[in-house]
């Protein structure tokens, strides 16, 4: 019985690609050192999968920044600002793209399905000339080979790559992506002609756009695609995979009657109606791969329950054609258990990350093959088991608090409009007030503070006087640029959902369960094992310390519940919703503690609010239900004159700008500035917003520092859709990311084009 790994992290069990990119871009290490870096961790990957018998090795799934960026550069996809004049596209052109350079912004970048990992959306125009310029896929399987390893290379389907891509500016709104589908296909040709050179004999797409809902041009485009691509592929064996949700019927249709394919990949983990469409009919002779180790979580599989599933699937498919797998790539969890020194036996009894799962897998492949491992499958159950019944997950005042409140929908009493005449009375603000979204650069200095603390090498004194200086140091800063509405920095904090998990009970950490989001940027989500309660203050102290320091109001800075939801690895015993309503009454808690302590400003960040936004369209009225009425709850309780602010980072809202305007904030910020305005485009077409709204008015994503005239231009661009007395002027997302030396001038720049336009705007009177 065979076994299958969808994909792999990339990044390395101690984050080794992160420090080596990190390095290469700061010019402090070479190209040949960033590349060896990067080969020794394919190597080991490879060597991993090897060692545990997994037949099916993907390869090709390893990325410096994103796979679709990767695909961009295999298609010679390149947008002509960054000037690529042909050849081989080498770093330079690669990380221009990625993260832009001195003279041109970087591509759009947005959120990967519903998940927390981005990618680089490709442009293309009707004139794009699409050429075989990333020989990266053929690469890595010679690689693979010459250390003894047969893999799987792996491709972006093409259906999917334009599904997911984005009409070039100034295309005609005519212009339909998938009239680029033949154009592609000749590359993809070459491309599949190299890798049957090279000897390789299976090949993988990924098509994950068919759990879409896709229409039936689109469909259609699937068949034309693989058809066209039948006689190349002649020879090789072929397997399409998909995952994140349910394939719906149709699309389910149109996959398994494919020309020249030989196998199909389905995630059984989130797909669970997948299941009775392939009892309901699954064509004679094809391999099923079938997902039922989750790739998005970190919880043990309960190895009996996915045996009796495969057994099923057996009875329908055939013995020999039956292959284990995981629901999506591993890129989605953490890398190694074996690394995590401080989560209690327990709690690791019910975990599995990356390496362990690539073990299940595998454990189970040989189980169906008639070599159960009992030890294994025990111990297994054993674990299970002990999650069910454990104390540390049941907290029954809380579930009875959560279970009170489904019989309100928790509005505040006032309507926003008188909302923000109260507030305007108490905190006197200028027209386009500016403000910055929470955090600002998290210095090596800072780091090693709180890296001490956390090892009790110093002493809480020490501690709590050197985040109050860095705090003043912020406040200073912001007072010096002019800024109307302070943050205090947030140097406290490691993470904005790490920060708040340590201080709630039924959360656990991990050292080094590290995740990619975007590029080298990685996040450690917290482990939501139990039920979530808020025994004391978790930002009182902090935020009252910062607001003594000032005059100007001081913003209370809060991560909401759905983010903390969606950024954390969640228990899977019980209802999303159920898990969100717990965490939004711990943060109800804290809010009116703000409040209470004379914070008058409090920002509630939903900046993950649509990436938990299910993929098929029947189930987000749900979703948006539940997520919103959250949001709602935390703040319920605060008088007219508290100003809750919302921030949302990278996702197209446009769909979803009824369910904001429901969460019923007093100003929410937005991230806008690398979508091209598409967020405007909701308010042109006449949409009404009474409330403050701050589309970001520059990248932080990007080293480059935006020029005064380039953000007083933005700021004009949101005046012709929005009013002026709604409008707030503030970069599109934290700080933490960037250095000061990027920081303050983009600042100085941001407030200098706000007062240009404030002048003007006086002037027009």
């Amino acid at each position: 019985m065979a076994s299958h790994i969808v994909g792999y992290p990339r990044m390395g069990p101690k984050r080794e690609l992160k420090f080596a990119l990190e390095s290469f871009w700061d010019g402090k290490s070479s190209a040949d050192d960033l590349k060896k870096v990067a080969a020794d961790l394919r190597a080991s990957i490879w060597k991993q999968m090897t060692d545990a018998g997994i037949k099916y090795i993907p390869s090709n799934t390893f990325s410096y920044y994103d796979q679709v960026l990767d695909a961009t550069a295999m298609l010679g996809a390149v947008p002509p600002r960054y000037g690529w004049t042909g050849g081989e596209i080498g770093f330079d052109t690669y990380f221009s793209m990625a993260r832009g350079n001195a003279s041109v912004p970087a591509m759009e970048m947005t959120k990967w399905f519903d998940t927390n990992y981005h990618f680089i959306v490709p442009e293309l125009g009707p004139d794009v000339n699409f050429t075989y310029a990333s020989h990266k896929a053929v690469d890595e399987y010679k690689e693979a080979k010459a250390l003894g390893v047969d893999t799987v290379p792996v491709l972006i389907g093409p259906v999917s790559y334009l599904v997911l891509s984005k009409p070039a500016k100034g295309a005609d709104k005519s212009f339909s992506l998938l009239s680029l589908l033949p154009k592609v296909l000749a590359v993809y040709k070459e491309v599949v002609a190299d890798l049957k050179a090279a000897g390789a004999s299976w090949i993988q797409f990924d098509e994950p756009t068919l759990v879409l809902d896709l229409d039936s041009h689109q469909l259609q485009a699937f068949t034309a695609a693989y058809s066209d691509l039948a006689s190349t592929l002649s020879g090789l064996n072929v397997l399409i995979e998909t995952y994140f949700a349910d394939v719906p019927a149709e699309a389910f249709k149109t996959l398994t009657a494919l020309d020249g394919i030989t196998a199909f990949g389905f995630d059984l983990v989130r797909g669970t109606k997948t299941l009775d469409l392939i009892k309901g009919g699954f064509p004679s002779g094809k391999y099923l791969f079938a997902g039922v180790v989750d790739g998005r979580n970190i919880w043990a599989n309960d190895l009996a329950t996915s045996l009796s599933t495969l057994n099923s699937l057996e009875g329908i498919v055939g013995k020999d054609k039956l292959v284990v797998s995981t629901s999506c790539s591993l890129l989605h969890t953490a890398v190694d258990l074996v690394n995590e020194t401080k989560l209690d036996n327990e709690i690791k009894s019910w975990l599995a990350f990356a390496a362990q799962k690539i073990v299940e897998v595998n454990a189970l492949a040989k189980a169906l093959s008639g070599q159960k491992d009992e030890a294994f499958f025990s111990s297994n159950a054993a674990a299970q088991a002990s999650r069910k019944s454990s104390p540390r997950v049941t907290n029954e005042a809380v579930q009875k608090a959560a279970a009170a409140l489904k019989g309100s929908d928790h509005r505040r009493a006032t309507n926003v409009s008188a909302r923000l005449d109260a507030q305007q009375k108490k905190l006197n603000l200028p027209i386009l007030p500016t403000t910055t979204i929470g955090s600002f650069p998290q210095t090596v200095e800072l780091r090693r503070v709180r890296r001490e603390y956390k090892a009790n090498k110093i002493s809480e004194e020490e501690y709590v006087k050197a985040i109050t200086e860095e705090i003043r140091k912020v406040v200073e800063l912001q007072e010096q640029l002019d800024i109307d509405v302070l943050v205090h920095g947030e140097p406290e904090r490691n993470d904005m959902v790490e920060y708040f998990g340590e201080q709630l009970s039924g959360f656990a950490f991990t050292v080094n369960g590290w995740v990619q989001s975007y590029g080298s940027r990685c996040v450690k989500p917290p482990i939501i094992y139990g039920d979530v309660s808020r025994p004391k203050p978790m930002t009182v102290f902090w935020s009252s310390t910062a607001q003594n320091m000032t005059k100007r109001p001081m913003k209370g800075m809060l991560t909401g519940p759905v983010t903390i939801l969606n950024w954390s690895f969640v228990r899977n015993d019980q209802p999303r919703s159920e898990t969100t309503y717990q965490i939004a009454l711990a943060i109800k808690d804290e809010v009116e503690d703000l409040e209470k302590a004379g914070i008058t400003v409090i920002q509630i960040d939903e900046a993950a609010l649509r990436e938990g936004l299910p993929l098929r369209k029947s189930e987000q009225a749900d979703y948006l239900n539940w997520a919103v009425h959250s949001f709602r709850i935390t703040n319920v309780g605060v008088q007219d004159s508290t100003q809750i602010h919302t921030h949302m980072c990278y996702s197209n809202f446009n769909d979803i700008i009824q369910s904001i305007i429901d969460m019923d904030a007093d100003v929410i910020t937005i991230e806008n500035s690398r979508s091209d305005e598409k967020l405007l485009s909701v308010f042109r077409e006449g949409v009404k917003y009474g409330a403050g709204i701050g589309p970001g008015v520059y990248d932080i994503h990007s080293p480059r520092i935006p020029p005064t005239e380039e953000i007083a231009d933005r700021i004009n661009k949101m005046l012709a859709v929005l009013e002026k007395n709604i409008l707030w002027v503030n970069p599109d997302c934290g700080l933490k990311t960037r250095k000061y030396t990027e920081v303050n001038p983009a600042l100085t720049n941001m407030v200098a084009a706000t007062k240009v336009i404030r002048n003007q705007l006086a002037g027009g009177k």
